[in-house]
């Protein structure tokens, strides 16, 4: 009886000092926010090489955090501040998402129309879908169409919307209509352009008088066109060779409603209280309810996997927002990412919590880490340093990258020689999609290819031997790569095209004319 007592005595003593240890890690956590988060940052922004953030955080209707961090510009110190306008990239996707589900409130339209009722000349490649494709269909990326396909025709090209809309009608779509998520920037371009066939005011006239201007948003711009003229900027930054170089600003306006969008921390948390209120300022409703709920309904599966603290996950799509799962608690999120810029922003409606983070590299995954460390505060969940994980994950990818590409170099030092006489490699190619290039002889023993519609860009092919070539292209988002040609009968027919994932996955085959 006595021992009996004894172990129960000391099983009480256990669970004393287990919660006496759970309620001191829960007070450290929450005390992570006003304590530690400004070292977290300033640490993992030299750790990255992010030359400048900003960072907001709302909590249950009032800020908790506002503030910038780091400098605008590599090499020269000035500061961001809560004002520092960065590009948010595909954060401007819930803007244009909730534009439409707004013209649904007012009866205007509904997001189960055909695209053709407003756009009698869309098509796709596939004619049933083409007849069948919604509002809705475009802005949940389920055309059948893969991630990022056809970006490189588009992305910082010359092309217009109008032409962009066209172009989506080339794409060959590897999945059956409705049957696979394909994150689809072409679809939220042709959805903007309903906008004006409704209203007749310009996709960029609706949100800035509909979204921006009731909201107080007034720094915010629409157009990348207008982001150099802006006094408060942040520039964009990217690593070449391992090196943080500023880089020039994207020009994307013939993809305005899928990321042109540039916001800083403060006029993004009026937007985020806003939606954290059920579209109200103050007591005015700005946005309806029911706008805001259209574009959180699941409408497709994405993925589903584990976290990188082993945890599993799903992930769902709305309109305009990825829809997760965390701790129970349901997430409304988006991350946008374009030349020099990378962001996130975070709903947790349930307990009525924003995170806005805004960088100036897009070499970095501090964006994410963050994420998850301020939501774990908050959460109370055991601290994980997830900048140094997610960190160590990226130091390993990159510099595979940068070994594999020294490999290339020093084959290109080997002066191999090319299978055919430069002259053969020469003359015009044609893809269906992306149009013309022409690759022509350079300088030394390299041959050079210029792009219909990237007038500004070209790549310099070095030669590997046989008809492979290393190709470095002079704007460094489009990446490096092998382009191999291909031949028959000792004739050049054709040209095999990749740039960067961050552009695009698919590759392109051009034919020689």
């Amino acid at each position: 009886m006595k021992k009996r007592s004894h172990v129960f005595s000391g099983f009480l003593l256990i669970l004393l000092i287990a919660s006496h240890a759970t309620q001191a890690q829960n007070v450290n956590r929450s005390r992570f926010i006003p304590d530690s988060i400004d070292n977290y940052i300033n640490r993992a922004l030299t750790n990255w090489r992010i030359p400048g953030a900003a960072v907001c955080i709302v909590k249950d209707n009032r800020i908790v955090l506002l503030k910038g961090y780091g400098i605008k510009e590599l090499g020269v110190p000035t500061k961001v501040d809560q004002n520092t306008l960065f590009m948010i990239g595909s954060n401007t996707k819930a803007f244009t998402a909730t534009a439409l589900a707004m013209l649904q409130d007012q009866h205007k339209l509904s997001l189960d129309d055909k695209v053709t009722k407003y756009i009698p000349d869309f098509k796709l490649e596939n004619k049933l879908a083409t007849q069948e494709v919604t509002i809705r269909d475009l802005l949940c990326h389920r055309l059948g169409i893969g991630t990022f396909q056809g970006d490189f025709t588009y992305w910082t090209s010359n092309l217009t919307r109008g032409e962009v809309m066209a172009k989506l009608g080339s794409v060959k779509a590897p999945y059956q209509f409705r049957t696979k998520w394909g994150y689809t920037n072409a679809a939220f371009v042709t959805a903007g352009e309903i906008i004006p066939r409704i209203t007749g005011k310009t996709w960029e006239q609706y949100i800035k008088e509909n979204i921006f201007a009731p909201l107080g948003m007034t720094n915010s711009l629409l157009l990348s066109a207008d982001f150099p003229k802006s006094i408060n900027k942040a520039s964009a930054h990217t690593l070449v060779d391992g090196r943080l170089v500023a880089i020039p600003f994207p020009q994307l306006d013939n993809l305005a409603p899928a990321g042109a969008i540039s916001s800083s921390a403060q006029d993004m948390s009026k937007w985020v209280f806003s939606l954290l209120d059920q579209g109200k300022v103050g007591a005015r409703q700005v946005i309806p309810t029911a706008a805001i709920e259209a574009t959180r309904q699941a409408q497709d599966i994405v993925s589903s996997g584990k976290r990188i603290t082993g945890e599993s996950y799903y992930e769902l799509y709305g309109l305009g927002w990825f829809l997760q799962d965390y701790d129970g608690k349901r997430l409304v999120m988006h991350d946008g990412g374009v030349n020099g810029y990378v962001s996130s922003v975070t709903l947790v409606p349930s307990e009525h919590l924003g995170i806005i983070i805004l960088t100036n590299s897009d070499q970095n995954s501090l964006y994410e880490a963050l994420r998850w460390e301020i939501l774990d505060a908050y959460f109370n969940r055991p601290f994980q340093d997830y900048s140094e994980k997610y960190l160590a994950g990226f130091k390993l990818r990159y510099n595979n990258e940068l070994q594999a590409n020294q490999k290339l170099r020093d084959s290109v030092a080997l002066n191999l020689k090319p299978a055919l006489s430069l002259n053969s490699y020469t003359g015009k190619y044609t893809n269906e999609l992306y149009g013309n290039l022409t690759v022509s002889k350079g300088e030394n023993n390299d041959l050079e290819v210029r792009f219909e519609h990237h007038q500004r860009m070209y790549a310099k092919l070095q030669p590997l031997g046989g008809n492979r070539f290393f190709a470095i292209f002079s704007d460094p988002e489009f990446g490096r790569a092998v382009f191999p040609f291909n031949v028959q009968n000792g004739k050049v027919t054709g040209l095999h095209v990749k740039v960067a994932d961050f552009i695009e996955y698919t590759p392109y085959e051009f034919k020689k004319d």
